[in-house]
């Protein structure tokens, strides 16, 4: 029967049958490949502005704010750095072009739109004025459009009613501007969350409303990193 042995075995060697390492065929055959895991690239922390809301003297908007960057200075899962609408001295909207062109003739929009373009989320500190949203975040957001663009935001109001009616309307102006605002949202009543309508203290309960917002919004800021990189591909 040895011719059956030679027959089976060169059978087996013709349809793929594994030869034992120990024959001269196995000694030289290619070593089993080892699949390697695919390397993960950390990405970086996504970068939240929290923007005040109004430039007036004696405002109480800039005290919210810095609450607010006290609140989630232990937070690892973000960057947040506070920006001062009145630090960039805008005037009431002076640009001859609209905004969506981006052809900026003022050094002051040229500074506000480099500082609002490194971000990847924002935080609006938004009082209510007039039963809407403070004339100098309006005027602020309308020297710009690209730049928030595909981004996402948080909405910290107040108010005598707690801002909520400056809150819905940002929202509007936000929309335009492409901004995916998160549904939870911090509201301070003037009557409850301040001392005497002027001093800053928040109750317990408006300021356990502030850590839901943020667990929204910083998701949403890595997920639209993602969406503007198909954009920019998009439009190469």
């Amino acid at each position: 029967m040895s011719w059956f042995k030679k027959l089976f075995s060169s059978k087996a060697r013709t349809e793929g049958t594994p030869v034992p390492a120990e024959s001269p065929a196995g000694r030289h055959a290619a070593a089993p490949v080892t699949a390697v895991p695919e390397q993960v690239t950390e990405q970086p922390l996504p970068r939240i502005a929290v923007v005040t809301g109004s430039t007036r003297p004696g405002r109480v908007n800039n005290s919210v704010a810095d609450w607010v960057i006290a609140e989630l200075a232990d937070r690892s899962d973000a960057v947040f750095e506070l920006v001062d609408i009145n630090d960039f001295n805008l005037p009431l909207l002076d640009e001859p072009a609209p905004a969506a062109y981006q052809s900026y003739q003022n050094e002051h929009t040229i500074a506000w739109s480099a500082k609002v373009a490194a971000f990847d989320g924002f935080i609006f500190v938004a009082n209510e004025y007039n039963h809407t949203v403070g004339p100098a975040l309006t005027n602020a957001l309308s020297f710009l459009n690209a730049e928030f663009n595909n981004k996402a935001a948080g909405i910290v109001s107040y108010g005598s009613m707690g801002g909520v009616r400056s809150a819905e309307h940002l929202r509007n102006i936000l929309a335009e501007l492409q901004v995916a605002v998160v549904r939870n949202q911090v509201m301070f009543s003037l009557f409850t969350d301040f001392e005497n309508f002027s001093d800053f203290k928040p109750t317990e309960q408006n300021a356990g409303t502030l850590a839901p917002m943020v667990d929204q919004l910083v998701p949403w800021t890595k997920g639209f990193a993602a969406v503007r990189s198909e954009a920019a591909v998009a439009a190469a």
